[in-house]
């Protein structure tokens, strides 16, 4: 992965992605309302909340599957126009899904080489034509997808159907594929549901691994003591809004936070 790993631990240099004033209505329901939030370069950040607080909603905003009603959305330097999944792709936001997505019928080697469309160059005529330079990219994407496949774990079922594969090994199919984009924000929608304690913990070593390439991770995740013990900061929805954003400790120990998940009166 060429992406080169920030030089400052703790404080990175810059934000990759900037949010202000995102808003998201349906109808007449306020799904998020004026959220703003940044993400450095290199860290791993984390979005939690109660069910129902617009973490999916705030997440399909980011990778664009949904245009905020309002606000502003800038990534690497440039500002988008949210609600076009394929421009943020080529721009370097891969994400995974809650529910898993993957062909199921296809090989994991499949899986994986299909998500490098986005960095093709052949095209539909270079795939009628097979001439010689379409065959040497497919060549270099069956090579880099079988490199991630050893990264996630996933060498020895390269040509096993994502169907047969365990619900863990499923999952880090998934980063995989969305790793073969070559993002430099990684989004994952829950990447430990279902997992048991072991698959967790070996979620836990991946993330960590691919925020040491320079990979920034941006997660969402019921597992609280996954997120507090993984992210570098953390932000809490609840509502729509954002109701805190630090680093895990202090996140931990907020009176809002602590009011939205346990219920505790505003008295």
């Amino acid at each position: 992965m060429n992406h080169t790993p920030p030089t400052i631990r703790g404080e990175p240099v810059e934000p990759l992605l900037q949010l202000s004033g995102i808003s998201k209505s349906f109808g007449g329901l306020n799904a998020l309302s004026d959220v703003n939030l940044h993400i450095r370069r290199g860290e791993i950040y984390g979005l939690i909340g109660p069910n129902g607080a617009g973490k999916t909603t705030l997440f399909n905003v980011i990778t664009g599957l949904y245009q905020a009603s309002a606000g502003q959305f800038e990534f690497n330097g440039h500002r988008y126009q949210t609600g076009k999944p394929h421009v943020l792709a080529q721009a370097g936001i891969a994400r995974t899904f809650q529910n898993i997505r993957l062909f199921a019928n296809l090989s994991a080697l499949e899986n994986v080489m299909i998500g490098r469309h986005v960095r093709t160059r052949a095209g539909v005529f270079g795939a009628l034509l097979r001439n010689r330079k379409t065959r040497a990219e497919e060549q270099a994407i069956s090579q880099r997808a079988q490199e991630l496949l050893r990264y996630v774990g996933l060498a020895r079922s390269a040509h096993t159907l994502a169907k047969h594969l365990s619900y863990g090994e499923q999952r880090r199919l998934e980063i995989a594929r969305a790793l073969a984009t070559e993002p430099l924000l990684l989004a994952l929608d829950e990447p430990a549901a279902g997992m048991n304690a072991t698959e967790t913990a070996s979620l836990q070593t991946l993330l960590q691994s691919i925020r040491e390439t320079g990979i920034t991770v941006l997660l969402i995740e019921h597992d609280v003591k996954l997120v507090m013990g993984l992210c570098d900061r953390v932000a809490v929805l609840d509502y729509g809004k954002k109701i805190a954003e630090d680093v895990p400790h202090k996140v931990r120990n907020h009176p809002a936070v602590i009011a939205a998940y346990l219920g505790v009166g505003d008295d």
